[in-house]
């Protein structure tokens, strides 16, 4: 008798070592969104497979990559300095089945399967990070060989689609994290991967097309609550509840194509119905494979068409708010791309491409502000583009600059995409600087920035959004509030001194992309001096806590 799991790996073997394409039809690359790259490290064998996060104690953050000879920790940390700090190798280099590999981590050890027979759970200190890290053994019990994938909730470990148990199994690391103890277990079904959010397994079970919901509370004496078809045709990989609980999301890996991402109200187990099903932005034909819930947002790997980050406040209606492509070359319905994606308090995003390794990203942090000088009411744009440096400043005394970036403000939209790599969540002022505008910060009390979310201050909209109100109003319809213009010494005043300098660059005929050309018409003259001059009349200099 054929075993389907035994089918399915050799189907996917294929696949992966093939590189194979099943449709060659794809959708225009879109450019990234709201993301960009900080590192990429390709320096281990492909395939490469799962990603996960470790932070340590001192906050320092580590991305652990399954690679095809064995799995990578990396410190991601200082934005400027990605690099692999320990590497720990297959327990059977070379073997076909290294194509799995996943890891979870627990207290400061990382925990890791895979395909390989007899590759057990291999167990890892990484209390010595950012010096090394310390294999400790395989723990490979009687009856154990191999697994597909790992699950972790508190002192657990839930062992998934292996050898021991086609289901999932419980072993307990309260005792020694270095020997973990046998639990109880559920095999009534083949589980692919599963999620334990309050002592309850949300579990795939993609064989089948169905969600098992158990109850985990006993760990001795897992129990099936409830079960469901994800849609006909499905395929479930894996699975992810939102913050509040109400939400299911499961991926399709297989099954009938479209593969989506699907979200399902379970607030009533005994009623548990579909909301709405997601796929990326123009795209129709990747594959969806691990999806992530960090708040109000999905995180999610999406094979061919790279890293996908959603908001989904509103489940029924989820909405891309940014993407990178680790895999730009198309976006095929196939198994190449995007494997897994990890986000650290720190913003940055961890994601595995099969064929090119760990992406480090993050997202921007859109500023919207308009230069007095520059901006035109009748066409309500700015004449020309220009750039604007930003900083974080602590929102108490001495209001320290905590991270910097400077960022070119587009002259229709009148944003600005800003990166911020060393600012941790907490308040802070936003303090804008251009070449020849006042110093602008962000409205009193401070702005609460999470590096987690998608985080965005429109200074235009009012003069509210400015500490002390020190903003010029431009346009009354739409109302458009600026930075003013005029100081072209950048002494926080605009007097004497900036009126002289533009005319004596006036009568001296200067041209061109200069501070004292406050309109941006490429030449210095009396329409400068005229917007200076009345600033200066009405004393306006900068307001800063």
């Amino acid at each position: 008798m054929v075993n389907n799991k035994s089918l399915m790996k050799k189907f996917l073997s294929f696949l992966f070592f093939s590189f194979f394409v099943i449709s060659g039809n794809s959708t225009a690359q879109l450019a990234n969104k709201n993301m960009y790259l900080l590192s990429n490290q390709n320096t281990h064998v492909a395939p490469y497979s799962a990603v996960w996060g470790y932070t340590a104690p001192d906050g320092r953050e580590y991305a652990i990559l399954g690679c095809f000879d064995g799995t990578s920790f990396v410190d991601i940390t200082d934005a400027d300095n990605i690099h692999q700090v320990g590497f720990v190798l297959s327990t059977s280099p070379g073997n076909g089945n290294n194509l799995w590999r996943e890891m979870k981590t627990y207290s400061h050890y990382a925990y890791i399967v895979s395909e390989v027979a007899n590759s057990g759970i291999q167990i890892v200190d990484l209390q010595y990070l950012p010096d090394s890290v310390h294999y400790i053994k395989k723990f490979l019990p009687a009856g154990y060989s191999s697994t597909h994938s790992i699950s972790q909730s508190g002192p657990y470990l839930y062992v998934n689609g292996a050898s021991i148990g086609q289901g999932v199994t419980v072993y307990d690391l309260t005792a020694d994290p270095e020997t973990p103890i046998k639990r109880g277990a559920y095999n009534n079904d083949y589980i692919h991967d599963c999620r334990i959010v309050n002592d309850t397994i949300y579990s795939a079970n993609v064989y089948i097309g169905k969600v098992s919901i158990i109850n985990a509370v006993n760990k001795n004496s897992l129990n099936l609550v409830t079960s469901f078809t994800n849609l006909p045709g499905a395929g479930p990989h894996n699975t992810a509840v939102t913050s509040d609980r109400k939400y299911l999301l499961v991926t399709d890996e297989i099954g009938t194509a479209p593969y989506r991402l699907k979200i399902w109200n379970i607030e009533d187990l005994g009623n548990i119905t579909f909301v709405s099903a997601w796929q990326p932005t123009g795209i129709t034909t990747s594959i969806v494979h691990n999806v992530e819930t960090y708040g109000n947002y999905a995180l999610i790997a999406h094979y061919s068409s790279g890293i996908r980050l959603v908001d989904i406040s509103n489940p029924a209606a989820p909405n891309e708010v940014a993407w990178y492509d680790t895999y730009p070359s198309d976006n095929n319905q196939s198994y190449e791309g995007c494997w897994g994606v990890y986000m650290f308090p720190s913003g940055k995003i961890a994601a595995s491409d099969r064929s090119t390794g760990l992406y480090v990203v993050k997202t921007f942090f859109n500023i919207n502000t308009v230069m007095e000088g520059l901006y035109n009411s009748g066409s309500n744009r700015m004449i020309m583009r220009d750039t604007v440096r930003a900083y974080l400043r602590e929102s108490v005394a001495p209001y320290t600059i905590i991270d910097s970036s400077k960022s070119v403000i587009d002259s229709v939209s009148f944003s600005g995409s800003f990166k911020f790599n060393r600012a941790i969540a907490g308040t802070y002022y936003i303090e804008l600087k251009h070449r020849n505008c006042i110093e602008t910060w962000s409205k009193a009390s401070g702005y609460s920035y999470d590096p987690m979310k998608m985080m965005s201050y429109d200074f235009t909209v009012s003069d509210l959004q400015a500490y002390g109100n020190n903003m010029a109003l431009v346009d009354n319809s739409p109302v458009k509030y600026a930075m003013y213009s005029g100081d072209v010494n950048n002494d926080g005043a605009i007097e004497l001194g900036d009126i002289i300098a533009i005319y004596t660059s006036a009568y001296n005929f200067t041209s061109g992309y200069v501070v004292c050309d406050l309109n941006g018409d490429n030449i210095v003259n009396l329409s400068d001096n005229l917007i200076a001059y009345n600033n200066s009349s009405s004393f306006v200099s900068s307001v800063i806590p």
